[in-house]
């Protein structure tokens, strides 16, 4: 006579395994878009006044005290009237903001506060495709709210560069990585109020150590030496020499910088959304 032998229970899954996504984010994105269809011009309107009024405020105000600002290009030291100067950092500043803004509440709205998730996890759509869908959904209100912007910039006569058309992808780019920084905290969030942390710890001393408002040569040694590899300055050195009709240099490098950020935090914010799925 045999003896069954006993049941082993599955080990349970890591956390850390490697994303398991496919083509089936595609309806949660969809879904995204089809919301926002219905808000999209309240949605432009308060995604591009901020910037543009920094672009005003600082451009034409304190760009008649300050004039031209030097920038170090490729071919050397090169001055630029400020407006330009302020707009090519101001434009990269609002493709964080937005992403970050979309992947923070929206995205804690539908985990959260709506369920929205919960609902579409009774489909056969997987944790890893509704996390890959809020990334680049957040990714691309990025996208849209800086094609409004640069739109403005253009008609203003700011810049004419056909090099604006490859800061495009750049900026797309550039939203992919702040969301998946940004759903890093919404996967640590108990309410809204946590955000605030994020914004007053980390996005406002970014914006101002990045070479947004003045340039980066201006900062202390050390100071600098930290500015460099935070990915708003390595995102501002990349597309500013395009407003000014120039190639970036070291744009390998800044890439770099700029796809670590965006895999390493798109790994750890699903692992820890994994981990409050798994509660």
């Amino acid at each position: 006579m045999t003896t069954a032998s006993p049941y082993t229970p599955p080990k349970p899954q890591s956390i850390w395994r490697a994303p398991e996504v496919s083509l089936r984010f595609w309806p949660v994105f969809l879904r995204n878009l089809l919301v926002w269809r219905k808000l999209a011009i309240p949605s432009l309107v308060g995604n591009i006044a901020e910037p543009l009024m920094w672009l005003v405020a600082f451009g034409y105000g304190m760009g008649a005290l300050v004039g031209e600002v030097n920038v170090a290009g490729p071919t050397g030291t090169v001055a630029v009237p400020y407006i330009l100067f302020l707009a090519s950092g101001s434009i990269c500043m609002s493709a964080m903001q937005a992403a970050s803004f979309e992947a923070l509440y929206s995205a804690f709205s539908r985990m959260h506060v709506q369920k929205t998730w919960d609902g579409i996890m009774n489909a056969p759509i997987s944790l890893d495709n509704v996390v890959l869908a809020e990334m680049l959904w957040a990714a691309f209100k990025a996208l849209f709210t800086v094609t409004a912007i640069l739109g403005v910039m253009l008609a203003l006569g700011i810049s004419h560069s056909p090099k604006l058309f490859v800061a495009w992808p750049i900026l797309f780019g550039v939203g992919i990585t702040f969301s998946c920084i940004a759903l890093i905290f919404n996967a640590l969030a108990k309410g809204y109020d946590f955000f605030t942390y994020y914004f007053t710890l980390f996005l406002t001393p970014m914006m101002f150590l990045s070479g947004v408002f003045f340039p980066l040569e201006q900062l202390p040694t050390v100071v600098r030496v930290v500015a460099d590899w935070l990915p708003l300055s390595n995102a501002v050195a990349l597309v500013r020499p395009l407003f000014m009709d120039q190639w970036p240099a070291d744009a390998l490098r800044h890439l770099a910088v700029l796809a670590v950020y965006a895999v390493g935090s798109f790994w750890i914010a699903l692992a820890l959304t994994r981990k409050r799925f798994a509660k």
